[in-house]
């Protein structure tokens, strides 16, 4: 099995589209330098609204199968971005989306919101002994805007992390990590006005314009660390938002999701670190994800160290994902892309 690459990212999200709305450039900025950019979903999205009238059999009231065919959307998007490691959290299809908090899908059987955060946590301590990240991206406590899915990956991806590095800890699982620096996903309250005044003096072919409070993770400007400038990504970013037709309409540097409401489409990508010391002086912001971590060798047969390496580690020629161990996920729909053309319901 071939050495892992010098830098490792792995990004922990609830649901499919989310990772390309919040890091679609950063993904493919870290990719295309030869990074190791793995992405964990933890849920196929099921019980998101529908967008294109012509896949509406495909919602959770009806056929109810809009979740296998969002992870064709995903596949889709991962190919536009450049990423060739993606895994959904315990296999395809093992934690079921539980829609908007309080509804009566929050308690339904399987629902990612009543499960566990330490059985969920051990699948994903398993990614991270295989795969060795310096870094995690994921959400704050409150998930960005309060989804009960949301909220509940932030505690699974904090938890994961606390317990890959535990030596004591389920050493079946592979040879104990400790992720250096650990991000929220974040959006500077004057990045978002701005966006928000050029969009009104402009104008846009939607029906309406969001607010910026609409916007998930919107926080003063003195709690952001971290900027990536994607701006040589924002196309691809933008394409694989396309690829996620069922949730979201891209128009150029705008999108909107199923209220047809419209909201930039941002090509920096703003972030808090939470964990690992700040590598920036004080008063300004990192502009590297790795700054300030001594430049890493590659490490050997990182996915084959211990048991995750065998029946978790990165497939030859690349890994769209795995559903679950070593079965990789393009789609088990024969719809998975029917239509495509993508936040979150």
């Amino acid at each position: 099995m071939k050495d892992l690459p010098a830098r490792r990212l792995l990004l922990v999200h609830a649901h499919p589209d989310d990772e390309s709305i919040n890091n679609g450039a950063t993904m493919a900025r870290y990719a295309a330098s030869g990074a190791l950019v793995t992405l964990v979903t933890c849920t196929l999205g099921e019980e998101g609204e529908v967008i294109p009238a012509a896949l509406a059999h495909l919602a959770p009231d009806r056929e109810d199968r809009l979740g296998p065919h969002r992870a064709g959307e995903l596949a889709a998007a991962m190919k536009e971005l450049g990423v060739s490691d993606h895994r959904f959290l315990g296999g395809q299809g093992r934690f079921r989306d539980s829609g908007m908090m309080g509804v009566e899908q929050n308690h339904r059987e399987g629902a990612f919101w009543n499960t566990d955060v330490d059985e969920a946590a051990a699948h994903l301590v398993e990614v991270v002994r295989a795969v060795r990240p310096q870094v995690m991206v994921t959400y704050d406590p409150d998930g960005g805007y309060g989804h009960p899915d949301h909220i509940q990956t932030h505690r699974v991806a904090m938890r994961a992390a606390e317990l890959a590095a535990e030596p004591a800890y389920r050493r079946d699982l592979g040879t104990p990590h400790t992720i250096a620096k650990i991000y929220w996903n974040r959006v500077p309250r004057s990045a978002a006005e701005e966006a928000f005044a050029r969009l009104r003096a402009t104008g846009t072919d939607f029906p309406g314009i969001a607010e910026t409070g609409d916007i998930p993770g919107v926080v003063e400007d003195t709690e952001i660390t971290t900027e990536i400038d994607g701006s040589g990504y924002a196309e691809r970013k933008a394409a694989a938002m396309r690829a996620h037709a069922t949730q979201i309409v891209v128009d150029g540097d705008v999108f909107a999701l199923s209220n047809d409401l419209a909201q930039p489409l941002f090509a920096t990508e703003y972030y808090q670190l939470v964990t690992g010391g700040p590598a920036a002086p004080a008063g300004e912001r990192e502009h590297d994800l790795f700054a300030g971590l001594a430049e890493p060798e590659a490490t050997p047969g990182g996915p084959g160290s211990g048991r995750a390496g065998g029946r978790e580690g990165l497939l030859e020629g690349g890994l769209e994902a795995n559903a679950p161990f070593g079965r990789v996920s393009r789609g088990e729909d024969s719809e998975g892309l029917e239509g495509t053309s993508g936040v979150t319901a």
